[in-house]
């Protein structure tokens, strides 16, 4: 890997660089992906399959979109038993965190007549699109349906893309199953999405799609918005560790590697105080790289997208990954709880040397499903909040309304907005 002495200079080319890998800069495709999504809400059902058999060369009928009951006993019996078990203590932990996440309406009453809340209500459907080809991620159906189902959500639809069999995944489809999907659908990519934003004959739509996929799927749900709600345009993976002279170069590289393995835009950063730690990683990553199996998909990663930049001080160094704002932030150094405390950007932090980023994407119970390309700075990560709407809930008594009601009146009138004004002086005519 790549050193890099940390300066203003060398911080802005690398935020620069990283920005190009936004879902927002990929334009050439936007008007392939909205022919997409507008032939989908035209054509429906005709338009799905036509796009099924050209994307993913599975040659299906309506009636076998949706998966079947036989095609989810079918899955069981293929996935190991190991496999099951360890998605079954996964989905545990993962259900437990999201709890603590749940919110309750809440009203407040005051002696004068008043009575403020919230009310907040689950979603009535959500969709949740899980990507397909070669791989299969059940650890992201669990991390995207389990909240939803926490939430309280009546209706969640899974969409993933079929082989060229006509079928789905086996560990997607039974992960889906143990997490609590409601229906699946064998359709991926932009036409999928399109679907469940304004329905077909056989996939009803939905009030939010959820769930990563490819630069397609992402600019179709741009393409979207509005019509239905989304959780965000996700980019590549990226993870950033933050460590001083007392990490483990070996612990470090390996973590780094974990994420850049991903695909070629992914981003692996190391911010350090060492130079000595600093070229121990890089030693150790060489090493790596020979021994792993995604082994070409790493080298361009690395070569596009990664870096060990070397701080004067923990500070400087703090500050870059805070402008940075990565996906992942692991902390290895001597107190890894101080330094979090000064974080104020990141998806997920992970403290200490045995909390590596791959607890956080199966086992741990946090959500997966991060905040990407620098947008930590204002988003968080995936959670119950996010399968929930809420609504304000205002009463006042006429006694409590009597004391305040000019004030209302002149504010209105302020704006120019008599009809306004009158709405509250009409309750109070002689």
């Amino acid at each position: 890997m790549r050193i890099v002495k940390l300066n203003e200079e060398s911080r802005q080319d690398i935020l620069a660089n990283l920005l190009k890998r936004d879902p927002n800069n990929y334009t050439g495709y936007e008007d392939k992906v909205r022919e997409i999504v507008e032939n989908v809400k035209n054509r429906r059902d005709e338009a799905l399959l036509e796009y099924t058999k050209k994307f993913d060369g599975a040659d299906l009928t309506a009636d076998r979109l949706r998966v079947t009951e036989e095609e989810i006993r079918e899955a069981f019996s293929l996935v190991e038993p190991s496999l099951l078990s360890v998605m079954e203590k996964s989905m545990k932990n993962i259900r437990e965190y999201h709890e603590k996440q749940k919110q309750y309406s809440w009203f407040d009453s005051q002696p004068n007549g008043t009575i403020l809340g919230q009310k907040v209500t689950p979603l009535a459907s959500v969709g949740v699109y899980v990507p397909g080809g070669k791989a299969a991620y059940p650890s992201s159906v669990l991390m995207n349906i389990i909240p939803a189902k926490v939430a309280g959500v009546e209706r969640i639809v899974m969409v993933t893309p079929p082989g060229k069999d006509g079928k789905v995944n086996p560990v997607t489809l039974a992960a889906a199953h143990l997490a609590g999907v409601t229906d699946a659908y064998k359709v991926g990519g932009a036409q999928a999405v399109a679907a469940l934003a304004f329905g077909t004959e056989s996939i009803p739509r939905v009030d939010k799609i959820a769930g990563p996929g490819n630069i397609f799927v992402a600019l179709a749900k741009k393409a979207v918005y509005g019509h239905v709600s989304i959780d965000s345009i996700a980019g590549p993976s990226e993870i950033l560790v933050l460590a001083d002279e007392s990490a483990n170069p070996r612990y470090v590289a390996a973590d780094l590697l974990s994420q850049a393995e991903h695909d070629e835009l992914a981003s692996a950063i190391l911010v350090t105080t060492s130079m000595e730690l600093a070229e121990q990683v890089s030693s150790e990553v060489e090493g790596f790289v020979k021994e792993l199996s995604r082994k070409e998909i790493l080298e361009k990663s690395l070569e596009n997208y990664g870096y060990i930049l070397v701080a004067d001080t923990m500070e400087d160094a703090i500050e870059a990954a805070n402008q940075i704002a990565s996906e992942h932030l692991e902390i290895v150094t001597r107190n890894p709880f101080e330094v979090m405390t000064k974080i104020r950007n990141a998806g997920a932090i992970f403290l200490g040397e045995y909390s590596s980023e791959p607890l956080g994407d199966y086992f741990a119970g946090p959500n997966h499903v991060l905040p990407t390309n620098g947008t930590a700075k204002f988003f968080s990560p995936l959670g119950v909040d996010d399968y929930v709407k809420k609504s304000s809930i205002i009463y006042y008594s006429k006694e409590a309304l009597e004391p305040i009601h000019k004030d209302i009146e002149i504010f209105a009138e302020a704006e120019g907005l008599t009809a306004h004004a009158n709405s509250i002086r009409v309750r109070f005519e002689k």
